[in-house]
């Protein structure tokens, strides 16, 4: 899945969708030594090892390192484990923590609030950096949360300090100006496996063998062995999007080590599906809420002058794509810029204004604001970088991918017939995987049986298309005793925290008392953006 942020109506807080050995989930049963089951018991050992480890130890919380750019309130410490769990007294590696602890202020300002522990976050990604998450206690939506919990986020492994992974030279990871064609001819399809084999062998040479202990059963692993470093005997945890998925695998393999679990925007985790197939339906599901987008630009004609039928803003965006291939914005921004920018539209409907407004200006002679929306930050490059590699690694190491290019050209050309927007860049960014150096794994099955997991929370908007809704359906049925909390007619990739009281109200009831409602809750979706008349 394409990486994505936790998102709140107060302004877009980034934060910034793997799998594993199949007898990790599987009961210890003798096997010969490097057998799948020999594997599995040796890393079980590995992380009782490291979280007992861990729990001696804690965590030396103190300043953080000066390039985070943190304020002076967050505290930063790290946490020691194994690169590879089947060999504990191996290489070890660090990862970076950040937590503001429980102010213990009712905002109401009406009595003490009693600490409940740590609340730990992942934003997903793969590759998305959580170290800013304890900023959100300062949103008025987290004041309640943030006065009963340390508020605790991390880089997970790969990305930031945490072991960092790389694939190529970030000098070069923003190339220029670039071509994003929906329909790609059949040497653009060649030049674009060329360079897909070439960013894997990148990935190999720079990491080695360790680039195999990069994925998401690691990360669950992890996430045990952060909980024990922090003192807790069960998690309390959130995840959003891909932060879902291994929160759901630790679910699955620590049950009696969860205290309490809130599932944001969730994919989806059926092993049938991890990953390729949950790349196909997201393409499907970018297209409608692109045509959503579409709409809503064409309802507000009279602000933008982009059309009054979704199909008029589709032909003025082709317009001003078929004007970016000839000369680029600003030196900078190509059609593939243009198609990143929109995507974000997609995931934020926070979004849409600026987009629009930015569009209109370019088609009347005035590309300042596209260029700065769409144009690349250049020195945000070794961190954009270090999040590809992550995303990439992750998410060819934990599934298995198909290898015959025929295989993705068929599915592809198919799916773009009716879904253009998103399904080839889509192809692009994972096809590395159909040629990736190192082992593959299959999907652990996540499901829990009743009684084995505390109730679980999941939040998802009905719309969103960087999880579509069909994956928190999927989680629902797998996690016994869990309840969905839908936000209806509604897209925004990640609603806990935001603007909609009826979904906090739902996340702080959980969360504070435990109380979740008696099954499928419904909240009517937030208010669309307004529009933003352009300069005149």
């Amino acid at each position: 899945m394409r990486a994505a942020a936790l998102h709140t109506a107060a302004g877009a807080l980034l934060l910034s969708v793997l799998t594993a050995v199949p007898a990790a989930g599987t009961p210890a049963v003798p096997g010969s030594p490097g057998s799948p089951a020999a594997t599995g018991i040796a890393e079980r050992h590995g992380t009782a090892v490291a979280a007992a480890r861990a729990a001696a130890t804690g965590i030396d919380f103190g300043a953080c390192p000066d390039a985070e750019d943190l304020p002076a309130g967050i505290r930063c410490g790290t946490v020691t484990v194994p690169l590879d769990y089947a060999h504990p007294d191996g290489r070890q590696i660090e990862l970076t923590v950040s937590r503001v602890e429980a102010t213990g202020k009712d905002p109401r300002g009406e009595r003490p609030v009693p600490r409940q522990g740590a609340l730990v976050f992942n934003p997903g990604g793969p590759g998305g950096s959580g170290l800013y998450f304890p900023l959100i206690g300062l949103l008025p939506e987290w004041k309640r949360l943030g006065a009963a919990y340390d508020l605790v986020g991390y880089d997970a492994r790969g990305v930031g300090r945490s072991a960092p992974l790389s694939c190529e030279d970030p000098g070069h990871f923003f190339k220029g100006p670039a071509p994003a064609p929906t329909h790609p001819s059949e040497a653009y399809k060649r030049e674009r496996i060329a360079r897909a084999k070439a960013y894997a062998r990148g990935c190999a040479e720079r990491s080695g063998d360790a680039l195999r202990h990069y994925h998401s059963l690691n990360n669950a692993r992890d996430l045990d062995v952060l909980r024990a470093a922090l003192g807790e005997d069960r998690l309390t945890f959130m995840g959003a999007s891909y932060g879902t998925y291994f929160g759901a695998l630790y679910a699955t393999l620590f049950p009696s080590h969860v205290r309490r679990m809130v599932f944001d925007a969730p994919v989806d985790p059926d092993p049938g599906h991890v990953w390729y197939r949950d790349n196909l339906a997201q393409s499907a599901a970018f297209e409608a809420r692109w045509a959503d987008f579409r709409d809503w630009v064409a309802r507000h004609d009279d602000v933008y002058g982009l059309g009054g039928t979704p199909e008029e803003v589709q032909r003025s965006y082709e317009r001003a794509r078929d004007r970016l291939a000839a000369e680029p914005a600003g030196g900078t921004v190509g059609p593939a810029q243009l198609q990143g920018a929109f995507l974000q539209a997609t995931y934020y409907d926070d979004y849409w204004p600026h987009r629009a407004e930015a569009l209109s200006e370019y088609l009347r002679g005035r590309p300042e604001q596209l260029v700065a929306q769409a144009g690349p930050v250049r020195q945000a490059a070794a961190e954009a970088e270090n999040g590809r590699a992550v995303y990439t690694a992750v998410e060819c190491n934990d599934a298995p991918w198909p290898t015959d290019w025929r295989v993705w050209d068929r599915d592809n050309t198919r799916l773009a017939r009716v879904a253009p927007f998103e399904t080839w860049d889509n192809v692009w960014a994972n096809l590395p995987c159909a040629y990736w150096p190192a082992p593959r794994q299959r999907p652990l099955d996540v499901r829990t049986g009743p009684g084995e997991l505390p109730p679980t929370l999941i939040l998802a908007a009905e719309r969103d298309a960087a999880a579509p809704y069909e994956g928190a359906l999927e989680m629902h049925r797998r996690l016994a005793g869990s309840v969905l909390v839908t936000e209806r007619d509604a897209g925004t990739h990640g609603i806990a925290g935001g603007p909609n009281r009826c979904v906090d109200g739902h996340l702080e009831a959980y969360l504070l008392e435990g109380r979740l409602p008696v099954r499928r809750a419904a909240c009517a979706g937030r208010a669309e953006p307004e529009p933003r008349a352009p300069a005149k």
